[in-house]
């Protein structure tokens, strides 16, 4: 019935049993580390039919899974049109999992750049060390990605929109240029959510979430997920049940409640983002604003295509130096300074300093992150009185 069911509706009642425990009205948190058997008879047939893969939803142990994390899981599924969900500790653990299910030593992957740093840092220097050789290739450079793949390419990794400068990547040709050359994909999505965005249903093979952010949606809590066919799955569930990065249950619940808001949230952050940026386009503190729904951004009509909204982090650089941003940043009275994004709460930072200051202006200039570079991630204020703020903190910049 579900799968028939509008995205609001669905953010309310999928994965979830109509009757639940002591018939609560909400998915109760089981607190439990272990799931035991009323018999011996009880654990032959549960280990039997484990054996079997018909275990079903039944554990006897956290690592392996939990009530309701199963059912924040089915409800993620069901979102972005997926046969299955996994949910992790951290939206770093979910990607690296699906990393280390699907590379061994020998095996290459071709990932497009301007995807966030961490997993950059996982392709490029740890999982290196094990024998993995990773491409980086420019986003939006179709040609050069069906050049980087070799015989020995198991994966291609992207992310849409990117972080920081909200490229869009072409994901039907994408998936064409992976499918004909027998290679697996696997996006990043945060920043676009099932609401904007579904790219399972353009083909993609495995989607990844930060749920720490816009799924959970209050900035308080820490969770990964990945979404795509039942058999992908299992093969990164299994390497979850050995390491152990597991979304414990209490978490699960804070997800599932932030789920249950994810549209009306995410109305208002398309809204607000859009206007936000519109605003800055036009000040003339403002050099350039990277945000895909404006016809500027050189994603504009790929966006308009394949998505449904363009979020709520908006990128710009100033006509400054990295003091005067630095001092547009502090003069600001509504936005916190915090790395994160998609919450109630509206963060900004000062990107050269945020996520590259062990880097030189000279490295940094290198990879296109420029010393005036500042990422927006609004919330759930009011989008005049951002705006209002914004144009005083600017405003300040000129006088």
């Amino acid at each position: 019935m579900s799968q028939k069911w509008r995205m609001a509706t669905r953010e309310v009642h999928a994965g979830e049993a109509r009757i639940k425990p002591e018939n609560a009205l909400t998915t109760p948190v089981f607190q439990s580390s272990t799931f035991t058997f009323a018999d011996t008879a009880d654990l032959a047939r549960f280990t039997e039919a484990r054996r079997h893969g018909a275990s079903g939803a039944r554990v006897e142990y956290g690592r392996y899974g939990n009530p309701t994390v199963a059912a924040a899981e089915r409800k993620l599924a069901e979102l972005e049109d997926g046969e299955s969900a996994l949910l992790f500790s951290s939206g770093m653990a979910a990607i690296s999992l699906v990393l280390l299910s699907f590379l061994s030593q020998g095996a290459h992957v071709v990932m497009t750049d301007d995807c966030y740093r961490r997993t950059r840092q996982f392709l490029g220097d740890f999982i290196g060390r094990y024998g993995v050789d990773s491409t980086v290739v420019p986003v939006g450079d179709y040609g050069a990605l069906e050049s980087a793949i070799t015989p020995n390419t198991r994966l291609v990794v992207t992310e849409s929109p990117t972080n920081p400068y909200m490229r869009i990547v072409d994901l039907p040709r994408l998936v064409s240029i992976a499918q004909r050359r027998h290679v697996r994909t696997v996006i990043d999505s945060t920043f676009a959510t099932p609401v904007n965005q579904r790219p399972l249903r353009m083909g993609i093979d495995l989607v990844v979430h930060s749920a720490t952010k816009y799924l959970g949606g209050h900035n308080d809590l820490l969770a990964g997920a990945v979404i795509g066919s039942t058999d992908l799955l299992a093969q990164v569930r299994e390497t979850q049940s050995i390491i152990g990065a597991v979304c414990d249950p209490h978490t699960a619940y804070l997800l599932i409640r932030g789920l249950k808001t994810l549209s009306l949230r995410m109305a208002h952050q398309n809204r607000v983002g859009l206007a936000v940026a519109s605003f800055l386009e036009q000040h003339p503190a403002v050099q350039r604003v990277y945000y895909p729904g404006l016809v500027t951004h050189p994603d504009y009509t790929i966006a308009c295509e394949q998505m449904d909204g363009f979020g709520g982090v908006v990128s710009f650089e100033l006509n400054a130096d990295l003091k005067a941003t630095c001092q547009f940043v502090d003069t600001l009275r509504i936005p916190y300074i915090g790395p994160s994004l998609g919450g109630a709460e509206s963060l900004i930072v000062p990107v050269a300093l945020a996520s590259y200051s062990d880097y030189s202006p000279e490295d940094r200039a290198a990879i296109g992150i420029s010393d005036t570079l500042v990422r927006l991630a609004v919330g759930l204020e009011d989008a005049d009185d951002l705006i209002d703020d914004i144009r005083q903190a600017l405003d300040c910049m000129l006088t």
